[in-house]
């Protein structure tokens, strides 16, 4: 957690005081603990205990994404049929 916290978000910050540097850590804490996958976990996110249903096809409009810290941080999420 503490190098991904160091090399994919703080180097992409000028943290200016500490209430900042305490919001930059909350957000890519909660993206980390939610969101991110995981390779050890075959890339799930922790929260997850299954890898979703397979689908042959997939478009554009069937993906979603929330952001983070200004775009920083990306989660991608297939729409329920």
């Amino acid at each position: 957690m503490v190098q991904t916290l160091k090399h994919e978000v703080l180097n992409e910050f000028v943290v200016v005081s500490e209430k900042h540097l305490n919001h930059i850590c909350r957000e890519a804490q909660a993206w980390y603990n939610n969101e991110r996958g995981h390779s050890a976990r075959e890339n799930l996110p922790p929260g997850w205990s299954n890898q979703p249903e397979e689908i042959e096809t997939n478009e554009l409009k069937d993906v979603a994404f929330s952001t983070r810290l200004g775009r920083l941080l990306k989660h991608y999420w297939r729409r329920a049929a």
